[in-house]
C-alpha cells in the first residue's frame, strides 16, 4: 500500500498520481466521506460488468428468500 501527500487547489481539486491512475485504469472515482477521513475508490467504466462473475457460485436471491421464509415460519411456530 502506498500513501501520497496531495495538495488541494483553491477550487478543491487534487491530482491523483499517474502511477495510481494507470493501476486503476478508471476515469471516474467515488469519494466516500467517513467524517474524519475520505476514501477514494475507482469506478470502472462498466460497474455491473466488473462484478459479474465475482459472486458466481454464491447464494442466489431465491435461495436467500427461501431461507428467510423458513426462518419466519420457524419464529411463527415458536410463538
Amino acid at each position: 500500500m502506498s500513501s501520497y501527500e496531495l495538495r488541494v487547489s483553491s477550487n478543491g481539486q487534487v491530482s491523483i498520481p499517474a502511477e495510481v491512475r494507470r493501476r486503476w485504469r478508471a476515469s471516474k472515482v467515488l469519494v466516500l466521506d467517513k467524517g474524519d477521513r475520505i476514501i477514494v475508490r475507482p469506478i470502472p467504466p462498466d460497474p455491473v460488468g466488473a462484478v459479474m462473475g465475482k459472486y458466481a457460485g454464491g447464494t442466489a436471491s431465491e435461495k436467500l428468500r427461501e431461507t428467510a421464509r423458513e426462518e419466519d415460519a420457524e419464529r411463527e411456530r415458536g410463538r
